[in-house]
């Protein structure tokens, strides 16, 4: 089963074939995607990678934790799995119709 990796404090410069082909030094690789701000399009320092076994994962974090990688040691642990955090309107508080008012 596989399993997916969160890399941590990487160069911005780092791409996702760049990614992909020093984590195969561990194994099989499903993905690897460097994740990116929306509006620049600029790498926000970390990433995913997916290991095809969880073995081949736990090699990884230890050939990769602390790493350098352009002058920089990255971080690689086992990804937590996704949360809701926000509301249905962000993370402000709930929607009131009507506007504010005193009394």
């Amino acid at each position: 089963m596989s399993m997916k990796l969160h890399v941590g404090s990487l160069p911005y410069e780092v791409t996702d074939a760049e990614l992909n082909k020093l984590f195969s030094e561990a194994g099989t690789i499903e993905s690897a995607s460097v994740i990116t701000d929306r509006a620049t399009g600029r790498s926000k320092g970390f990433a995913f990678v997916e290991m095809s076994t969880a073995e081949e994962a736990k090699q990884a974090i230890e050939k990769f934790n602390g790493y350098s990688l352009s002058g920089r040691n990255i971080v690689v642990n086992e990804a937590r799995p996704k949360t809701e955090t926000r509301g249905a309107f962000g993370s402000g508080g709930g929607y009131r119709p009507g506007g504010y008012r005193s009394r």
